[in-house]
């Protein structure tokens, strides 16, 4: 878009448009004698219409008959006594050379404007004037002169205060207060079905250009900051970042100070790249919205196909069918009391999951190095508790953050981040070297190389414990599910109540040890023995780096796992070295340094590389999860059970190896006549980190069976079962369970 710049610009482009204007104006007399040429008036050829019924916003609208066009430069609006105007929002127009005026923007059939506003203390009605212009362009080809309307305006019920913002909600809420109240008995709490409650559609208005656009009844509103729009299956095109128009500003219990939309919002969006070859695009909306009074409706996402030739507007389908209307935060279907004993249950059962096994071990060794010392017992088991509930009251506090500024952090996201899965493999790979005896982390670096690895110390016993928690997450206990569905839902500081008693949950079996002396003398006497467990408790450690290094291998390819490689190398050279170094002199200390720079360069690499182009690969019986296959599915009447799962998620894998995988299942499936959809969440993907908040799931693994009569989905446990899988799927099917032989 290019602006209209002032000084010499403006007056050529007056100059040019006046000699324009003059070389039509000898034709107008004989135009007016003859109604055959069917000139409009100017007020008929652009037809101007207002809108006050946002508070705070004008809305403007102009009708434009066919042959004639407005130009978007020579708009100007001027706000009436006590009325002050903000920046008007107008959509992109149609990019052309004048052969007088150059490059102009131009508007056909219609445009809607929007123009903040506020008012003097005591002003009752809102006045502005507005100036347009605009040509015919087929003979006689001629331009008006600018018009200029004046408009006296009726305010919205409640009025709109001077400080702006804060008076246009009330405004607002007292305009649908109003409204309710004025309904028929019942009607006023009953909430629309999603489809009715936000209508969205999207028009191309040329090959680059789209317009979006939704329109809610009285008493709903739309999110502006919770909306994302993408293009699915368009390489080489992106979108470019949207100019949103001027909303009301909304204090909201969940997303604090945010900006919200009533009635009707159009938003402008320019495609990025070249769409000559391209007839038809699939664009993805998610937003949400909410019913005043506080109920809103899940995250919804919508798919429309869009004809580049603009013919018509799509009004697309939706990707999501979400269960019943829920309230403004997710149901918590549990109490504190009951999520804080599951949390308590689930961080106790997380000791045995074979993530958090590894780094255990090192924890293990180092109480048995304790031996009967009391004193050094209870001090690794205090730095060690103390690391884990730090851990998780980071996460805790994180989740909270971002919750509150309208995102979503799902449990085991941070393993979506290839340098975060690269620099753990590293980790793991220097403690299985400690164990290993190929270096000893000692004094000599100040207790900083303690902190990963060593056995004594309250700072390695403190970062074990964070190890902990940092590779605990995908290792989803079978009471956790619960726990952490609650606390992604719950108020601040229940929410991180519940994270802390997953941490105490995690440490204390060694708080135990540490505190009750009879424990602690069940412990093995230290001997000889002692080294050579630990020099075998370091292959687990290997053994997670490998599994990491595989996680990665799905995540960014084969460029990845070279360049993680490469630094587990350059690790395993800087380790090697510093265990050298301590009988040489200080050169030998700056090679050390200098080797682990260079360790740090393929970290920096990995950290950029690009994910691979997905390609659909057929597995037998799986179809690949998207929004659309879903609803054309559930629309034709057929049963699906759909698996959200990830390659770093140990409990997915253990239900694919027991449940999923087998033969019963196949069988199972085409018994009831089933369709198994598997969506990946190995990677970052909005739309299945849609669904998954859409079930309140705090992450992975998810399983929803949805029956074949298009009713709501069934949400399974986190860990499955053959009999409880076969129960939904014969339920969803509507057959009778087969009689076990």
């Amino acid at each position: 878009m290019r602006p209209i710049r002032p000084g010499h610009v403006a007056a050529r482009f007056s100059v040019l448009l006046f000699l324009r204007i003059a070389l039509c104006l000898g034709a107008l007399p004989a135009l007016a004698q003859d109604d055959t040429d069917g000139l409009l008036p100017v007020t008929e050829a652009y037809k101007l219409s207002a809108d006050t019924s946002t508070p705070g916003v004008v809305k403007l609208h102009w009708t434009i008959a066919p042959d004639y066009y407005l130009y978007r430069g020579r708009m100007k609006f001027k706000g009436g006594d006590g009325v002050t105007l903000g920046e008007a929002q107008l959509p992109d127009g149609e990019k052309h050379h004048d052969e007088y005026l150059g490059d102009v923007e131009t508007y056909h059939h219609g445009i809607d404007a929007t123009v903040p506003y506020t008012l003097a203390a005591g002003a009752t009605r809102l006045k502005l004037s507005v100036q347009y212009q605009g040509c015919h362009e087929v003979d006689p080809k001629i331009c008006y002169p600018p018009n200029t309307e004046h408009l006296d305006l009726a305010l919205p019920a409640g009025g709109v205060a001077a400080t702006g913002a804060s008076g246009s909600l009330g405004a607002a809420l007292g305009k649908l207060g109003a409204a309710s109240k004025a309904a028929p008995a019942g009607m006023e709490s009953a909430p629309l079905p999603a489809e009715q409650a936000f209508k969205f559609e999207a028009l191309a208005k040329d090959r680059q250009h789209l317009l979006l656009r939704w329109t809610l009844p009285k008493g709903y509103y739309l999110y502006r900051d919770q909306t994302t729009l993408r293009l699915k299956d368009a390489e080489g095109l992106t979108l470019a970042t949207p100019a949103w128009p001027a909303g009301v500003m909304h204090d909201d219990p969940h997303f604090g100070q945010t900006t919200v939309y009533f009635d009707q919002v159009e938003l402008p969006v320019t495609i990025q790249g070249d769409t000559s070859s391209r007839q038809t695009l699939t664009l993805e909306a998610s937003f949400q919205g909410c019913q005043d009074g506080g109920l809103c409706y899940p995250l919804m996402t919508r798919a429309l196909s869009i004809d580049l030739a603009g013919s018509t507007p799509s009004t697309g389908t939706t990707a999501e069918t979400a269960p019943e209307m829920p309230p403004a935060a997710p149901a918590l279907e549990v109490s504190l009391f009951t999520a804080l004993l599951l949390a308590l249950g689930g961080g106790l059962v997380l000791n045995l999951m074979p993530c958090v096994l590894p780094v255990l071990s090192i924890k293990a060794v180092g109480l048995l190095e304790s031996g009967e010392n009391p004193v050094r017992v209870r001090k690794h088991a205090l730095f060690y508790t103390a690391g884990v509930l730090s851990s998780f009251m980071l996460i805790g506090i994180a989740i909270v953050a971002l919750r509150s500024a309208g995102h979503a952090l799902g449990w085991g996201a941070q393993l979506q981040q290839p340098l975060v899965v690269g620099v753990l493999a590293c980790v793991m790979l220097a403690v299985g070297l400690s164990m290993s005896g190929v270096v000893q982390f000692g004094t000599s670096l100040g207790n900083v190389g303690n902190s990963l690895a060593s056995r004594s110390g309250p700072a390695g016993d403190f970062f074990t414990g964070v190890l902990a928690v940092a590779v605990a997450s995908p290792c989803t206990a079978p009471l956790m599910g619960t726990a952490l569905a609650y606390a992604f839902a719950a108020p601040m500081l229940n929410a991180l109540l519940v994270f802390l008693v997953l941490g105490i949950g995690l440490a204390l079996p060694f708080l135990l040890i540490g505190f009750v002396p009879a424990l602690g003398r069940l412990l093995p006497r230290p001997g000889a023995w002692m080294e050579t467990l630990k020099q075998v408790l370091a292959f687990p450690m290997y053994l997670t780096a490998v599994w990491l290094v595989w996680v990665l291998a799905h995540q960014r390819g084969a460029d990845a796992v070279g360049l993680v490689l490469v630094a587990a190398v350059l690790l395993a050279m800087t380790l090697w070295w510093f265990e050298r170094s301590r009988s040489h002199g200080a050169l030998s200390r700056v090679a050390v340094v200098l080797l682990a720079l260079a360790t740090l360069v393929p970290l920096y690499y990995l950290a950029h590389v690009p994910a691979p182009t997905a390609v659909a690969v057929a597995e037998d019986g799986v179809v690949a999860y998207s929004p659309e296959k879903l609803a054309e599915l559930r629309k034709a009447g057929t049963p699906v059970f759909v698996d959200m799962t990830a390659d770093w998620c140990v409990t997915c894998k253990a239900n694919e190896h027991a449940v999923l995988d087998t033969d019963a299942f196949r069988d199972l499936l085409k018994r009831t006549g089933a369709v198994y959809m598997k969506g990946d969440w190995t990677d970052v993907n909005p739309t299945i980190a849609a669904f998954l908040q859409q079930y309140h799931s705090p992450g992975v693994p998810l399983y929803v069976v949805f029956p074949r009569d298009g009713g709501d989905g069934n949400k399974l446990p986190t860990v499955l079962t053959s009999s409880l899988v076969e129960s939904a799927l014969t339920r969803a099917a509507g057959t009778p369970v087969a009689a076990t032989p």
